[in-house]
């Protein structure tokens, strides 16, 4: 499900290059891309009719649709990661479960975690904790949704995983900077400076960054050798990172000396989750292999021959 956007595309890209794999991608109002591999189905997954119609005889579900955005939106319009996301969500996991889908994957987040730059195991989440604030909507909502991956699982045949991922980033991501993350961000702005730059905030915020393969490669190992029908999975870059050292190494690795001026007015989020891999380590045979430096250097030649263009 959602096969255009950032995680969907990089999704269907890989499954579509493997033999074993025939790939039948959603997509609703955002443009499709060529691949002679994939079938496209247009559908808006918040309608139950449309959701019935277009889940039958698959034997995965990979749900990637959602409405996403940056910090700006979690600000200034948390609603928006909310409403749509627990509709689709729920009518999505209701009919695979009843078209006997066998494995469906879903993308959790941390939202619902409480900062901390220690590293956070699955089970860490408390329930009677308070979700941080700018978060609150979004947070509680992928707890809803985890828990309804855990109900239809106890209730049907199909094998569901949860992955709380970290902040994701790549080819394919949101680099504009109205609806961007804090890295696809930071990259436009390096890019198109010509003697300074302005980082939302102070600088000390800090990110667990996963490169988008890594995270493809661990939905072939959950595929490929999670054993029971429920599981949540963390699956972070193991590092964390502060803006200001992100933005200092990506200026270094572009080769652009640039003043970085901090503005503590605009929106941010002074909140930090370093990830536990050790379930994905020993039940998948995961980790993450591309460090921060290769993927800084693999966006960068992205942006520059998909997006300044």
């Amino acid at each position: 499900m959602g096969g255009t956007g950032f995680i969907g595309r990089n999704m269907t890209n890989y499954f579509s290059n493997l033999p074993d794999y025939d790939v039948t991608a959603t997509h609703f109002e955002s443009p499709t891309f060529n691949d002679e591999m994939i079938e496209w189905l247009q559908v808006d997954l918040r309608d139950p009719h449309q959701v019935e119609e277009v889940i039958t005889n698959f034997d995965i579900v990979i749900q990637a649709a959602a409405t996403t955005s940056g910090i700006k939106d979690a600000v200034t319009r948390p609603d928006y990661h909310v409403t749509d996301n627990a509709i689709m969500n729920s009518l999505i996991f209701r009919r695979a479960s009843q078209a006997k889908v066998k494995h469906l994957i879903f993308f959790s987040c941390t939202t619902m975690l409480q900062s901390s730059e220690s590293p956070q195991i699955e089970d860490d989440f408390n329930a009677n904790d308070e979700v941080y604030s700018r978060y609150f909507g979004v947070g509680w909502t992928k707890v809803y949704l985890e828990k309804m991956c855990e109900f239809f699982s106890r209730h049907s045949e199909t094998k569901f995983t949860v992955i709380r991922h970290s902040n994701v980033y790549g080819p394919w991501d949101k680099y504009d900077l109205e609806n961007s993350h804090v890295f696809g961000a930071t990259i436009t702005k390096v890019l198109l400076a010509t003697d300074s730059i302005e980082i939302w905030g102070d600088g000390s915020e800090k990110r667990d960054l996963l490169y988008i393969t890594d995270l493809v490669e661990f939905i072939k190992k959950a595929l490929d050798n999670q054993k029971d029908k429920f599981r949540i999975y963390n699956c972070g870059g193991n590092v964390l990172v502060s803006t200001r050292e992100l933005t200092e190494r990506i200026m270094s690795i572009a080769e652009r000396n640039l003043e970085i001026h901090f503005n503590t007015d605009k929106p941010t989020v002074k909140f930090s989750v370093c990830l536990d891999n050790k379930r994905a380590i020993d039940e998948l045979g995961w980790s993450p292999r591309v460090e921060l430096d290769m993927g800084i250097r693999l966006s960068l030649d992205f942006w520059k021959e998909h997006i300044k263009s």
